[in-house]
This record gives C-alpha cells, structure tokens and sequence, in this order.
C-alpha cells in the first residue's frame, strides 16, 4: 500500500496524520508543541507524532512516498526553512532538511495558512472554486490564496492579509503597527476586550470561565451593551476585511475558517452581510462567503495534498 504522512504544526499543537493516495486518513497522532523548549525538542516531537499516526494505520513510516508540514511563518517554502515564527520563537530554522534527514522521506515545507486554504479547496468547503482566498481567524488572521488550483505565494513566499490596516488609529498590533485587522477582529483581539471588560465588571465571568472569544460572545447574547459593542467593531472590521479582498481580489469563494468562526452561522450572516454592504455589487455577486468545511482539520488535509502532489511530480 502506498501512502503520505502530513503535520500541522501549531503553536500548542501538532496534529499528524498518515493518508492513502486517495487522501483518506489512516491514522492520526497528537503531541503538544511546548515551543518554549526551543527548535530540537518541537522537531522530536513532530516526529513522534508522524510515528504515532503511522502505529495507529499500522503502517512503518519508512514507507511513506513524502511528508508535508504546515508551519507558522514567514518561511521559504522553496528552502524549507522557516525563516522567523513569532508563534514558535523560531528564526532560520531549516525543517525540511532536518526532517527529511531524520525520517528518510522527501519533505516539503509550506505556511500554515496557505495549507488550510488548500486543504479547503482540495476536500473542503472551497472544492470546484477558481479563485478561492481562506481567513483562519483565531490567535491571528491566516490568509491563504489559491488560484487554479495552486496556491499563490507573490514574490516572498508569504502572505500576510492580517496586517491589512483596517484603522489607521486602531489598537496596537502584535506586529508592532497600529490598527491592522488582526488588532480588531481575532480572538486574540477579543480576549483582550474579554479581559477589559472583566476588569471593570468581574461579576460577568461565571466560574470556571476564562476571559476570551466566548465570553464576549455569551455576554452579548445576553443582552450585554458593551459586550454587544465588541461584537459589532469585530463584525464591522472582518466585514470590511472580507470587503477589501472581493473588491480586490474578485475571488469566487471566500472561506473563513479559525477556531472564532466556530461560533456559528449567526456570526457568518452578520460578516456576510457586512462584507455586502461594503463591496462592489459586480464582485460581490459573483463571490460566495461560507464558512470552513474541515473544521479544525484543514491545515492537516492540506498538508495531506501538498503531500500527495509530491508524488505526483507537482
């Protein structure tokens, strides 16, 4: 039997899955990543991983065709090195070539987001697109383009929709610049308004809750006015972001994806309906917003393609 490996490496976990040439998955393993103990104990880890999803295949990892990884950027998808990740405290770390060293197998190596994008439109909610762009809003924002069916990498090999600025006098970004996207509308941005709001008032946190993306969520459908006012800058900045890429990008799908869209469909109508308001009526008509169709999955399946269009000489 021929089959792939295929990691998500993320900055609390790394999903690993071992696939058949017809891109079913045969076996899964999880390790946390512990970042903080630097770039040799991750990459054993990672290793492990792929090890453990081959157990449970029961197949000898040694026989795979290739191996794809999805890694928090910026990276060199051509290198394979991962040339700075905030996420995993990592600079000039050269990942395909210590992987594939260590297993035996071709390795290649792409950005996270550009991963979940593919992964959707190879198996997800983007299959039969031309021009599909994927948003992951959680920690941050991913953007990942895909365009007949390869995915786009400009002139850097790296993408980066998130620090759009949406507010020239928004919050401070984790970049370092004032008002970008991500600043208003991720989950990290709305665990810090979580936080405020419980600074003032930490009678509204239940026990056993945490100040994050949820208990805004909770508390506006609760009928809170001031949890209700996060939302609405939320839905407004996202709307207007989703806004920015149909009228400039003229994509046929939008799909958006991220641990914050898990919130429902109720979230999607209202960023929809704002994107809307906001685009021009040709583009908008011609795109369709939807929400991610893998879940928490699409990082791994598209490492699973990226995989599988290694065999195949692409």
């Amino acid at each position: 039997m021929e089959y792939v490996a295929a990691v998500d490496l993320g900055g609390t976990k790394i999903a690993a899955a071992i696939a058949g040439l017809d891109g079913r998955v045969l076996g899964r393993g999880v390790r946390p990543t512990a970042a903080g103990e630097g770039p040799g104990p991750v990459l054993g880890r990672m290793v492990e991983a792929v090890q453990e999803a081959a157990h449970a295949a029961g197949l000898d990892l040694g026989g795979a065709r290739a191996m794809a990884v999805g890694a928090p950027g910026p990276l060199d998808p051509e290198a394979g090195v991962v040339l700075e990740s905030p996420n995993l405290g990592w600079r000039d770390v050269p990942l395909r070539d210590i992987l594939a060293e260590r297993l035996g197998i071709p390795v290649r190596v792409e950005n996270d987001a550009n991963l979940a994008a593919y992964g959707e439109y190879r198996y997800g909610a983007g299959q039969g697109a031309r021009y599909m762009v994927y948003l992951g809003i959680g920690t941050g924002i991913g953007f990942g383009l895909v365009v007949l069916g390869r995915i786009y990498h400009g002139a850097t090999g790296n993408t980066e929709f998130g620090h759009m600025t949406v507010d020239l006098d928004g919050p401070l970004c984790g970049c370092g610049r004032h008002g970008c996207l991500e600043a208003i509308a991720s989950g990290t941005a709305l665990a810090r308004e979580a936080r405020a709001i419980v600074a003032r008032r930490p009678d509204r946190l239940q026990p056993g809750e945490t100040p994050a993306a949820p208990l805004v969520f909770r508390l506006a459908r609760e009928g809170d006015g001031e949890a209700q006012q996060v939302l609405d800058r939320f839905v407004e900045a996202l709307g207007a972001g989703v806004a920015n890429l149909v009228n400039g990008l003229s994509p046929d799908r939008v799909v958006l994806g991220g641990g914050v869209m898990a919130a429902g469909d109720w979230l999607l109508e209202r960023v929809r309906e704002e994107a809307r308001r906001r685009a021009f009526g040709a583009q908008w008509r011609a795109t369709e917003v939807v929400r991610a169709g893998l879940g928490g999955d699409s990082g791994l399946y598209g490492a699973v393609a990226l995989a599988l269009d290694t065999v195949q000489g692409r």
